[in-house]
Formats: C-alpha cells, sequence, structure tokens
C-alpha cells in the first residue's frame, strides 16, 4: 500500500514538473535528495554497526545473561507463557536493550529471534499472547539513549542533538505503559 502511494506521489510531481516547465528543478532536486540520502544512509549505517558490534560483543562477555536476570521479573509478569525459557528471555532482553539505546532497526533482528523462538515454542497459525504482547512493545519502544535521533540531529546540525532526551523519556514512558495497558484490556476481554 505504502509503495502505491510514494508512487503515486511520485508520479503526480513528475506530471507536475512537466506540465509546469520546472523539469531542471525536478533534476536538481532528485540528484540532491539521492546525494543526501546515500550520505544519511552511510552515517546511518556506521552508527549501527558500532552498536550492533558493541550488542555481539556483550552477548559473547555474558553481559546478555546479566540482562536477561535484569529483565526477567518484568519478562516473568508481563509473559508468563514464557517464564521458564531462558532462550526466549535471553532474545528479549537482547531486543530490549537495542530498544532502550534507540536502535530500532539493531533491535528488529533481535526481535524477530525472539518471535521465532516463541513461535517454536507455541506453534499455531495466530500468534499466542506473549508474541503480540511483545509486538506492542517493540512499537511503543521505550528509549533512554535515542541513538538514531540524536544522529539524524547531529547530521542535519543541531547543536546539541540530545537536548531531546526528557521528551523522549516522558513520551516513550507513556507510550509504554498506554500501550501495555491497552494490551493487556484486550487479552482479560478476549479470554
Amino acid at each position: 500500500m505504502l509503495n502505491k502511494i510514494w508512487c503515486g506521489m511520485m508520479l503526480v510531481g513528475i506530471t507536475v514538473a512537466f506540465a509546469t516547465g520546472r523539469t531542471q528543478e525536478l533534476t536538481a532536486a532528485m540528484n540532491e535528495g539521492a546525494q543526501a540520502a546515500v550520505t544519511l544512509s552511510l552515517s546511518m549505517l556506521g552508527m549501527m554497526c558500532a552498536w550492533t558490534g558493541i550488542m555481539r560483543m556483550a552477548e559473547q562477555a555474558g553481559f546478555v545473561d546479566k540482562l536477561a536476570k535484569l529483565f526477567s521479573p518484568v519478562i516473568r509478569k508481563l509473559f508468563p507463557d514464557f517464564a521458564g525459557e531462558t532462550t526466549v528471555q535471553n532474545k528479549m532482553a537482547m531486543n530490549f536493550s537495542a530498544n532502550l539505546l534507540g536502535l530500532g532497526n539493531a533491535a528488529t533482528p533481535l526481535g524477530i529471534a525472539a518471535m521465532k523462538e516463541m513461535a517454536r515454542l507455541h506453534p499455531g497459525d495466530t500468534p499466542c499472547r506473549g508474541t503480540m504482547l511483545f509486538v506492542v512493545i517493540n512499537t511503543a519502544s521505550l528509549q533512554l539513549i535515542p541513538t538514531y535521533a540524536a544522529t539524524l540531529r547531529g547530521n542535519y546540525g543541531s547543536a546539541n542533538p540530545y537536548d531531546i532526551l526528557p521528551a523522549v523519556w516522558i513520551v516513550s514512558l507513556i507510550s509504554l505503559i498506554v500501550c501495555v495497558a491497552a494490551a493487556k484490556l484486550m487479552e482479560k476481554k478476549n479470554g
């Protein structure tokens, strides 16, 4: 659906540019946009590689097990179906850690690995309650350090890219609480 929307917007823009005789401006904007996209992608890639490497070292150093123990009371409370499953808890802990560091793209493969493990433990055509709640928590994404947002702000000239921290903390905490509460209410309603 989004592909169709983007395609439609591009076709309208190109059509209007040709209809108004502004093809040179269109070409310049396309070249400038493509160059900015590549520059931004490379800077984001570097930051993502660094943090993914740090997460990998933390996993190999046994830090993940410590994180899993730290998160285990919350995981047991929110995900009672997976309370004794250390593999799932470790994968969830890694995902939660990446989200806390604001590494949404790095958190995605970690979250997928956790969901695959949940699906293995609870096979079926529909996801279990725990999997759905896990997706909700990932969508809300509580962030202590909004790494991507700060990188973007720094790339676009912000003097203090991390001055958004208090607002990010408040908004992400509120969204997490609301999302988990809504998921738990739907769980009770649907039995």
